[in-house]
């Protein structure tokens, strides 16, 4: 969902992998939920077969363990967190602190933007003075894309040995999973399994207008 309501979109990524025997789609979102404490990248798999399933380990009991396996037999998550640094206001998580001047972004330190910055991008400040921490991830995103989004081995993190990618996409048309529109019903998707079946990307005709810009979502991350 793009409108999750935990989560304040700023970015998503979508790509296709294809092999002899096996398929995988994935999304990369990188937003900002104020209930966790950095801004992630969350990258969800769905695939004939995965990688690297979570290990008995990390569950509570051999019942848990199997009822993960039982109940997504072919979709996983993992997150990943591309921005460090002490920039957040240390008495409210959600601002950015006023005495930040840099953060690390993929160890590469980027200045905060002035509150003036913006607007050119199409950002409103929901404080006169101050940034939100999902204000500036949106900026991020619009300026450093290739920094927020999955490296390529963040991508194939659940991904089999031996697979290729074969499409990736920076926008396409997502089924609004709130009001009931199915991913079986959309154009696009029905196209982009077409994609996954025949491991021929020109299947894919993206005859559907974009909406996956942060913008069409604006129920995402007010819960």
């Amino acid at each position: 969902m793009l409108d999750n309501g935990y989560v304040y979109l700023a970015a998503s990524r979508l790509s296709l992998f294809h092999s002899t025997t096996d398929w995988a789609l994935v999304i990369e979102i990188f937003g900002y939920s104020p209930r966790g404490d950095n801004p992630d990248i969350h990258v969800h798999t769905f695939a004939s077969r995965l990688h690297a399933r979570d290990p008995r380990e990390k569950f509570v009991s051999e019942q848990a363990y199997v009822n993960y396996l039982a109940n997504y037999p072919n979709n996983d998550s993992r997150f990943f967190y591309p921005i460090d640094g002490s920039w957040q206001d240390e008495d409210n998580s959600e601002l950015v602190s006023t005495y930040a001047t840099h953060l690390s972004l993929r160890g590469a330190s980027v200045a905060i933007p002035s509150v003036a910055s913006f607007g050119a991008h199409g950002i409103s400040l929901e404080e006169p003075g101050r940034i939100r921490v999902f204000e500036l991830c949106r900026f991020l995103a619009a300026t450093h894309r290739e920094l927020v989004l999955g490296t390529s081995q963040e991508r194939r993190v659940s991904i089999v040995s031996g697979m290729r990618q074969i499409l990736q996409l920076e926008e396409w048309r997502h089924p609004d999973l709130i009001s009931d529109e199915l991913p079986s019903t959309s154009l696009s998707f029905q196209q982009l399994a077409e994609v996954l079946v025949t491991g021929d990307p020109s299947h894919y005709r993206g005859s559907e207008p974009s909406n996956t810009h942060w913008s069409n979502w604006p129920e995402g991350g007010t819960l």
